[in-house]
């Protein structure tokens, strides 16, 4: 049985990858994911804000002393001694290079355009096998367009991509007035492969200590239909390869995925949940399946259930809508 899945031209032993989290933080932790079956690994991100918050520091350290004795200035290292760029995470690129065989996946997280260019081709350096670009951006300027809003994507994804040799992915939000567009924009300008979706995190309300509070919630099973739908949607229309992330969960998810057409499924809160070991649990069911339904490949599920296999491709989701209504309607019917 055939499991190898190919992603951002990369061949990988199986559809199953760890996506960014803190499983990656340590070394060993990402040991622990390749022992367990994980056939690729992306990084925890690099944030935008830490890349400006280490240029505030060294501008500071710099510039202490300066309006002191001249002498003291002596005791101060001079500014080539230092290194400006994200050192610990590219050492962390290396180390991790160092110590597995799997593909290892940068993760680049930031909302405009600054230095992505210079910091990708610092990770390409390093050795990172291909950088996923986490553009998390929530406009709240009503003075922003929509197309605005899109140029931000495109700048961002345009740079890298001019910047580095190695493939760069796109993790996207669904939150555009056309996502499908967006996702043809992207493939025609040479963005390696989407990521779908980014989850954004929304602030609760303490009502004791009347405060917002950061509120980090583990995804759900429920949250598999938004990637299935649109991979669905997607599949064969685009030559980018197609991760799915959020919601999954066990092997019905992957199985799930792979039939409307994802290269990869991505994993974290499930690993989160139940441990990195819940990988061979994932993987034995995927097997299981196959061998069950006659499926001698991955290759052979992939698009299978994608709405390129139905014959009116736009009345697909108007289609499911009013199905599932309907369906609503008589479970009401039944209960009352």
């Amino acid at each position: 049985m055939d499991l190898t899945t190919k992603y951002l031209g990369m061949t990988l032993r199986t559809p199953l990858v760890a996506s960014a989290s803190p499983l990656s933080q340590e070394i060993g932790g990402i040991r622990s994911l390749e022992d367990a079956g994980a056939s690729a690994v992306v990084l925890y991100s690099l944030f935008e804000e830490q890349l400006h918050q280490e240029a505030l520091d060294l501008e500071l350290h710099l510039n202490a002393g300066t309006e002191s004795f001249a002498e003291s200035l002596t005791y101060f290292p001079q500014s080539s001694e230092f290194h400006t760029g994200p050192e610990a995470y590219l050492n962390h690129i290396r180390k991790a290079k160092d110590a597995v065989d799997i593909p290892i996946i940068a993760s680049l997280n930031g909302a405009t355009l600054g230095g992505w260019a210079k910091y990708a081709k610092q990770v390409e350096q390093a050795g990172a096998d291909a950088i996923e670009c986490n553009i998390y951006f929530i406009p709240t300027n009503m003075e922003i367009s929509s197309s605005e809003v899109e140029k931000t994507y495109t700048d961002i994804l345009r740079e890298v991509k001019i910047s580095v040799h190695i493939p760069v992915a796109a993790k996207l939000s669904p939150f555009f007035s056309n996502l499908a567009n967006m996702a043809k924009r992207l493939d025609q300008m040479g963005t390696d492969g989407l990521v779908l979706f980014n989850r954004f995190y929304q602030p609760d309300i303490d009502l004791e200590e009347l405060e917002i509070k950061p509120n980090v919630l583990l995804s759900g099973p429920q949250a598999l239909r938004l990637p299935l739908t649109w991979i669905g949607i997607l599949y064969g229309r685009i030559r980018a390869s197609m991760a799915a992330t959020s919601g999954v969960h066990g092997p019905e998810d992957v199985i799930k995925l792979l039939m409307a057409g994802a290269d990869v499924t991505m994993m974290c809160s499930a690993l989160l949940r139940n441990g990195i070991g819940h990988l061979r649990h994932v993987e034995q069911g995927v097997r299981e399946w196959m061998e069950g339904h006659e499926y001698e490949s991955v290759h052979q599920m992939q698009g299978s259930m994608s709405q390129l296999r139905c014959p009116d491709p736009g009345a697909f989701e108007r289609a499911q809508y009013m199905r599932a209504v309907k369906g609503m309607q008589h479970v009401l019917q039944v209960n009352t």
